[in-house]
């Protein structure tokens, strides 16, 4: 019916149909010239099989052991009682699931798995798009290389990569791209085709053009177009944009693409189950701000070694001086000029959410419901795949925040 209001049962990709059959009659099909690994509801089937709609390139795991992830699976965190933020009535952890459209859910406790689950075509193996948990990923590189000494927080973006200096990043420092406290002009309206994030996404190719598109193509030639707006570092302005400067900055830093150092430094250290693929525009150029595609056993991997202060297989993956940097957090009065009602007395540091209150957790968060979720005191780790309707992480926060919190709250105690 095409007045149905669909919730996540009936919005199920399997319940839908999509692409099944040999082959899957005409109204089955999902198409890339229709955008429909980009709209609700085909784009439930797309997030787990988006190499069958954009080209992507390879993260290699190598060809290193497996970190296998111990399992004690838990019958107790179904029934965890939380309040919404919203308007505070109590849901349980697997009444979640539904009302944020969950793809695939595990927890971690002390580094063993208590608690794992996949829905419609989510499988353990099944690689999903991350959208902006990809940018924790990139944040983190970068620290890496500050820690290294191979880049210079306070160096001016414009002397950093010779092709923005007339860009509104020229006089931008790297901290401030880290932590996107950047003036930009550019806006990060998800549903206006015509805003910043709209004109990345036909440079990326993300979606179909318009006839007759005649601008940037790549990343490359976009991220120079975009102008400054305001004075840098007053305030924090959530923007993908930055995230690609980053990109290109580790990239060129390391002479290598950014697939191949999250790869080497990344990917192959933590001994990864499987490849990622991670989206890639016309150039060839990863989309640094929301194009990797993990499973999601290796998604909480790497939160999890993030938990253990960088560690990994015995082994420091990242350095302690650039997980103090990113845990350290930022300004909260730059933040707080923001207005995220859910997130009161937050940061954001190098591409991490460091979220409220005591336990000093912070978040990797993606658009439409990705997660990694980090409680350090609780010693637990987040990862969630989804598909919800709305992009914009608001939408999600009244029943992802406080039942993540409720979890490591109840795996606390014991």
């Amino acid at each position: 019916m095409p007045n149905q209001i669909l919730d996540a049962h009936t919005s199920d990709p399997k319940v839908m149909g999509w692409m099944e059959g040999l082959p899957p009659p005409a109204a089955k099909r999902l198409h890339w010239a229709q955008a429909d690994h980009m709209r609700f509801p085909t784009h439930r089937y797309a997030y787990s099989n988006m190499r069958e709609f954009l080209p992507t390139a390879r993260v290699s795991r190598g060809k290193g052991l497996v970190r296998e992830l111990p399992m004690a699976l838990r019958n107790d965190l179904d029934s965890v009682l939380f309040k919404t933020l919203d308007d505070g009535r109590s849901m349980t952890w697997a009444e979640s699931f539904a009302a944020n459209f969950t793809d695939a859910m595990l927890v971690l406790h002390k580094g063993v798995i208590v608690y794992e689950r996949y829905f419609g075509v989510t499988r353990p193996d099944s690689t999903h798009i991350a959208f902006s948990v990809t940018k924790s990923f990139v944040g983190t590189l970068a620290e890496m290389l500050v820690t290294e000494g191979k880049l210079d927080p306070a160096a001016p973006v414009g002397d950093l990569i010779p092709e923005l200096k007339r860009s509104g990043f020229a006089d931008a420092t790297l901290r401030q791209v880290l932590d996107m406290t950047t003036a930009l002009d550019f806006s990060e309206e998800y549903t206006d085709p015509n805003s910043g994030i709209g004109a990345m996404s036909n440079a990326l190719g993300l979606t179909p053009r318009a006839p007759g598109y005649a601008g940037p193509t790549d990343v490359y030639e976009f991220l120079p177009t975009i102008g400054k707006a305001g004075e840098h570092g007053e305030r924090f302005t959530y923007r993908t944009c930055n995230t690609e400067v980053l990109g290109w900055l580790v990239a060129r830093t390391e002479g290598k693409r950014l697939d191949t150092v999250l790869s080497e430094r990344i990917w192959s250290p933590l001994g990864m189950e499987q490849d990622a693929d991670f989206l890639i525009d016309s150039s060839g150029m990863p989309f640094a701000g929301g194009g990797l595609n993990p499973v999601l056993r290796d998604m909480a991997r790497f939160g999890e070694m993030m938990r253990q202060n960088g560690t990994a297989n015995g082994c420091q993956v990242v350095p302690s001086a650039a997980l103090e940097s990113i845990r350290a957090g930022a300004s909260k009065e730059a933040f707080a000029k923001a207005g995220y009602t859910y997130l009161p007395d937050a940061s954001y540091r190098s591409q991490w959410w460091i979220m409220p209150g005591n336990h000093g957790a912070f978040s990797a968060r993606g658009i439409h419901g990705q997660a990694i979720y980090v409680d350090p005191v609780a010693e637990v780790t987040i990862a969630r795949f989804a598909s919800h309707p709305v992009a914009a992480n608001g939408a999600l926060d009244p029943t992802s925040l406080p039942a993540f919190r409720a979890i490591a709250e109840h795996l606390l105690k014991g």
